[in-house]
């Protein structure tokens, strides 16, 4: 049994199996590192929101020292809880990372790639690999240290779907550019041009990740 057979069994609550079609397998399944994945979600907007937090704060700390009328703060409260909006959408971020990280899950089959995110609604995004034109991998400073990657998929139509916060990612970043291209090839290749033992499109992908 390989070591990615081990990881499916470790993973919990993957219901990607729920949206497959008749007929089609999974060859790998996964979710992002938890710890890997709430931080980054902290770190994302966090020196605009305390810059922004600090702004207004100098503000409301001035207009509190002014000795301004009272009938002002009717004005001045309402107009910086609609200013201090950046530091509530990165708060909001912070609050519910954990159950976005619950939600959050991926998997390779034998016919596209599917990403499965929500808070409260799911959300099933599916990329076929004949859409795929380029797969990346992108690991920041801050990846390097918690061990993760960010495993990029790029499509005719959209540049921004992606792995996030993988374990082993320098492993299964090359297996997936391999199952893009064998699979790429496998659409592409009129059938007679195949081995025997391939028979085409309707075959099974027999691979091993």
């Amino acid at each position: 049994m390989s070591k990615y057979e081990n990881l499916n069994k470790k993973v919990e609550n993957i219901d990607v199996k729920n949206v497959l079609v008749e007929g089609e397998s999974i060859i790998w399944q996964g979710k992002p590192k938890k710890s890997a994945y709430i931080f980054n979600k902290m770190l994302t907007m966090f020196p605009f929101a305390l810059l922004w937090l600090i702004f207004d704060g100098f503000f409301i700390v001035t207009f509190l020292l002014s000795g301004a009328p009272k009938q002002m703060f009717w004005f001045i409260i309402p107009f910086f809880t609609l200013h201090l909006m950046p530091v509530w959408i990165w708060l909001g971020n912070v609050l519910t990372a954990n159950k976005n990280w619950q939600n959050t899950k991926y998997a390779v089959t034998d016919r596209r790639i599917i990403i499965e995110s929500g808070f409260i609604s799911m959300n099933y995004q599916s990329i076929y690999y004949k859409d795929i034109t380029n797969v990346n991998l992108k690991i920041s400073v801050i990846d390097k240290m918690l061990k993760v990657g960010d495993i990029y998929f790029t499509t005719k139509t959209f540049s921004n779907l992606a792995f996030l916060d993988i374990e082993d990612a320098y492993t299964i970043y090359p297996k997936l550019q391999k199952i893009v291209l064998d699979m790429q090839t496998d659409i592409e290749f009129p059938n007679n041009l195949r081995p025997k033992e391939n028979d085409g499109y309707n075959t099974t992908y027999n691979s091993k990740f």
